[in-house]
């Protein structure tokens, strides 16, 4: 079977020879050609050089028989548009400088039109997408609505998320606002991407472990599922929750063509789950 289709075949559930799995390694870090490009240029400078983010791209795909190109981006690129100011410091990964913590900090929020404001995303999918000549297919992604809310809340990454628990607890109110305008930027965000040239999104909710069942009803699944719901009937989608298989279920049901499951989650048992 040709590898240009074996990727989205599998999405699909159509019959392969073998089955993909995705090893997560970001950006082919471990890349001499990556870490040569990395020592003279910032992660948000080869993010927003569209020729730089596609060369990077493409990188895995020239040295490995992979099944499928990820546009190099990052989870945090729509956050800048939406008033969100950040950058990443060595080692410790983002840093937020006015991270939203108050009902007016969330009326500040901007929404944005990603297919304008992030055109050097949109630029490095199409420079990415002829360079491929079919040869895989390009993923695209986005962070989900939580994981965008505890980064911009906490200022950074967290491991108790007590600011984010904080306002979702004490404002509901407030907090489904929030949730609500993140899911409209994801939604928008994936929209542009896959009219870039995309043809398959995931969405990655790297945090969402830490919430309970019943806080994860409540505040999360519906502005997930709203997420989810918007994007049916265009490419596959990837619904991949960090750490939550006790939310295995609720996950499944909020949407995705595929559901991902990290290492602590037997794969036979998420099988017969969702």
């Amino acid at each position: 079977m040709p590898r240009a289709d074996r990727f989205l075949k599998a999405c699909r559930r159509e019959q392969v020879d073998c089955t993909p799995v995705w090893l997560m390694r970001q950006a082919g870090r471990y890349l001499k050609e990556y870490r040569d490009i990395r020592a003279s240029n910032s992660f948000l400078e080869m993010c927003k050089n569209p020729e730089l983010a596609a060369k990077i791209t493409l990188l895995p795909v020239r040295r490995f028989e992979i099944d499928a190109a990820i546009i190099f981006a990052d989870i945090l690129l729509p956050l800048e548009p939406m008033g969100i100011e950040f950058n990443y410091t060595q080692g410790e990964g983002p840093v937020i400088s006015n991270p939203v913590r108050t009902t007016s900090d969330i009326n500040k929020l901007r929404p944005i039109e990603s297919s304008t404001q992030l055109q050097f995303l949109m630029e490095a999918i199409k420079i990415t997408r002829h360079e491929l000549n079919k040869e895989v297919p390009l993923i695209g992604f986005s962070g989900a609505p939580f994981t965008l809310a505890s980064y911009i809340i906490e200022g950074g990454g967290s491991k108790n998320y007590e600011h984010t628990k904080a306002l979702m607890y004490n404002e509901p109110e407030s907090w489904h606002k929030m949730m609500d305008c993140l899911a409209d930027t994801v939604l928008n965000y994936l929209r542009a991407q896959i009219e870039a040239g995309v043809q398959c999104v995931q969405i990655f909710d790297s945090w969402v472990g830490c919430m309970s069942i019943p806080d994860y009803k409540e505040f999360v699944f519906p502005h997930q599922k709203k997420t989810f719901d918007g994007l049916k009937k265009t490419v596959p989608v990837i619904h991949f929750a960090h750490n939550a298989g006790h939310l295995l279920e609720l996950v499944s049901e909020a949407g995705g063509d595929v559901i991902g499951v990290d290492w602590r989650t037997n794969i036979d048992q998420a099988w017969k789950r969702v």
